[in-house]
């Protein structure tokens, strides 16, 4: 009986280590530090409008340009477990409606990244890496890239007052690979 164990040995053991690395290659997804993802998405603009014309009738309407987007507040972007870098804003559209807007992004690329509407303070060093949890936070969803420019809509029922802060989020390890108080422009 001890024969049998001994030579099956180096085939659980196998089996044991082919699993553990099949186990890290998923949680840590390592190819995605050489694999970079840009986006470079616009501002949203809201179409003109045909409004009517003086008092007088007109032959037609006439086009209207609806004020531009303004940004209500911004913030640029400090490193946490990775480096991270580039300008974070929340722009109210012509329509009422706001966007969260990252510019020049530049972060590593990981597993589960999102964008997080936050209420907790941003934080240097490692100090800052798992607050954002902590408090109240509203997922813009999945991180489209992890370099250049990217809109995030926010939901309607957001109360701006309420949030300070924006963290680029790994869900996959609960850590903020960087962030970005905001300050009312």
């Amino acid at each position: 009986m001890g024969r049998g164990w001994a030579t099956s040995r180096p085939v659980v053991l196998a089996v044991a280590v082919v699993a553990v690395i099949g186990v890290g290659m998923y949680l840590f997804q390592p190819w995605k530090l050489w694999q970079d993802e840009t986006v470079r998405e616009a501002l949203p603009s809201t179409a003109a409008t045909a409004s009517p014309g003086p008092s007088q009738p007109s032959p037609g309407p006439t086009l209207t340009a609806p004020a531009g987007p303004q940004t209500v507040s911004a913030g640029q972007l400090i490193s946490h477990e990775h480096t991270t870098t580039g300008t974070v804003k929340i722009v109210r559209l012509a329509d009422g409606s706001h966007t969260l807007r990252l510019e020049n992004l530049d972060t590593s690329n990981g597993p589960d990244l999102h964008v997080w509407l936050t209420d907790a303070p941003v934080k240097e060093g490692k100090a800052g890496w798992e607050v954002f949890d902590d408090g109240k936070y509203v997922s813009l969803g999945k991180l489209k890239g992890n370099k250049g420019d990217q809109n995030y809509v926010l939901p309607a029922d957001v109360d701006l007052s309420q949030y300070t802060s924006v963290s680029i989020w790994c869900d996959r390890f609960n850590v903020s690979f960087g962030a970005a108080a905001l300050a009312k422009a």
